[in-house]
């Protein structure tokens, strides 16, 4: 008599962001010629992490708005105000992974929506798995890098001024980078 074939069991597992080791900085074009950088230093996120299916793999993420900081308080104030994030109206950033495209062993497209002043869009972030390792502490962490690029106005960030030599203050394209660094939280066998 033969037994039927045990379903292989797959390993996902759980890792959150640790926001010490982790950066979310952004960049923008300044009077056409130059590029202006900024981060925020308070959010949070989890990915669940299938090695064996990438693509059953997910990503949640949420920025605290307020947290803006370019380097420059007067900037980060008006950043703050209704003419860029309106952050009282709309305190958090948040994205959530839809799909996950494996493209090689540690690359991969991570497609989700990302919600900021309301307004929600599907992007697409562009990852890669930098590997894992044990911290000397005795807990597993998990590296990951992401790009992408966002136009301000799909989200109702249109403010601008005209330059005197033509085109415009700010461009309207936002660069993205996100360096993180995750711990994991748990296994867990799924079907």
């Amino acid at each position: 008599m033969t037994s039927p074939a045990a379903a292989p069991v797959r390993t996902r597992t759980t890792w959150a962001v640790d926001p010490l080791h982790s950066l979310v900085e952004f960049s923008i074009k300044h009077l056409v010629v130059t590029t202006v950088k900024g981060r925020f230093t308070a959010f949070a996120g989890t990915i669940v992490l299938d090695e064996a299916e990438p693509a059953r793999s997910a990503v949640e993420a949420e920025i605290d708005v307020a947290s803006v900081d370019t380097g420059q308080p007067q900037r980060d104030d008006h950043l703050r105000t209704s003419d860029f994030f309106e952050v009282e109206r709309y305190p958090k950033i948040t994205f959530r992974s839809t799909r996950v495209e494996p493209l090689s062993q540690d690359r991969f497209r991570v497609v989700g929506d990302l919600t900021m002043r309301g307004v929600t869009r599907e992007i697409a972030l562009d990852a890669t798995y930098n590997g894992r390792t044990r911290h000397p502490r005795g807990y597993d962490v998990a590296g990951f890098t992401a790009e992408t690029t966002i136009n301000r106005d799909d989200f109702g960030v249109q403010f601008n001024m005209a330059l005197e030599t033509g085109g415009w203050a700010l461009g309207k394209t936002v660069r993205v980078l996100i360096e993180i660094e995750a711990i994991q939280q748990e296994s867990a066998a799924a079907p």
